[in-house]
């Protein structure tokens, strides 16, 4: 599935970010399989063979198991010899030539979705602040996957099938315009540009078959607008958009100048009439 690939690549983009931040030659990773209890290792950096691809490592053997199965950061100084994990996959570790690593799991709401590794070919301490660094990885990958859950759970309420009745009654057209407000915060946000563009396909849906005007906001205007027309304070809209209340106040004022409204309440109407909100 394309969403598994995207968020593949967080994992490989977070590798890419550890190594660089740490000066480790090897880091992998991967995430749960749906349905299973093992993390299937997908994504490798700076590795000399293939001896770790597609390894599935279950919950509680060897470093990575351990490390899904208390749900926090792992090490070992040298991986062979060590009392504190099992052994089940010392070969392809040996084959990679990995001595001191570490393994730091991806939990997303109490569930450990993924692990990502750092490792040294010598029998040496990581030191603090190293594994510090993968754990911060880990938490930009989780942050990810995060709003990917998010993005899935908006677009799985949209229903396209009250457009085609004439539109939701009076009574429904607040969730939709919450709906629309969520879904414009939260496609900034999205790195995926497959889903961001889903995103925004879905807040065409609930503008469809409103009545169309000449007036055309920037994006940033239209997020901004979305989350006044939902009853957001400035601060409030600042704060689910990841803008200063300075700058939401900005944008504001310049939809209102593009809409000829003069108050806030105005710039929604004006908007709403123009087709660019629901």
């Amino acid at each position: 599935m394309a969403a598994d690939t995207a968020e593949a690549a967080e994992v490989r983009r977070a590798l890419a970010r550890l190594r660089r931040a740490t000066g480790l030659p090897v880091a992998f990773g991967g995430l749960v399989e749906p349905g299973r209890r093992h993390v299937r290792i997908s994504e490798l950096s700076g590795t000399a063979t293939q001896s770790l691809r597609a390894l599935a490592v279950t919950a509680g053997n060897g470093l990575g198991g351990r490390a899904v199965a208390l749900a926090r950061p792992c090490a070992v100084t040298d991986y062979s010899v060590s009392r504190v994990i099992s052994h089940e996959y010392d070969i392809p570790v040996a084959a990679e030539g990995l001595r001191s690593v570490v393994a730091v799991p991806v939990v997303v709401r109490r569930r450990v979705r993924g692990v990502l590794y750092g490792a040294l070919r010598s029998a040496q301490s990581l030191g603090d602040r190293t594994i510090g660094t993968v754990v911060d990885a880990a938490r930009d990958v989780e942050q990810a996957l995060v709003v990917r859950d998010q993005a899935r759970e908006l677009l799985a309420a949209v229903r396209p099938e009250p457009a085609a009745t004439g539109g939701p009654r009076d009574g429904a057209w607040e969730q939709v315009r919450e709906a629309h407000a969520a879904l414009r915060a939260l496609a900034p946000r999205i790195t995926d540009p497959e889903l961001r563009g889903a995103l925004l396909d879905a807040c065409g849906l609930l503008t469809a078959g409103r009545p169309e005007g000449e007036a055309a906001l920037a994006p940033r205007e239209l997020d901004v607008l979305a989350c006044v027309a939902s009853g957001a304070s400035n601060a409030v809209a600042a704060e689910r958009l990841g803008l200063r209340p300075e700058t939401v106040k900005g944008y504001l004022r310049s939809a209102m100048r593009r809409l000829d409204a003069h108050s806030r309440g105005e710039a929604v109407v004006a908007a709403r009439r123009a087709g660019l909100l629901p």
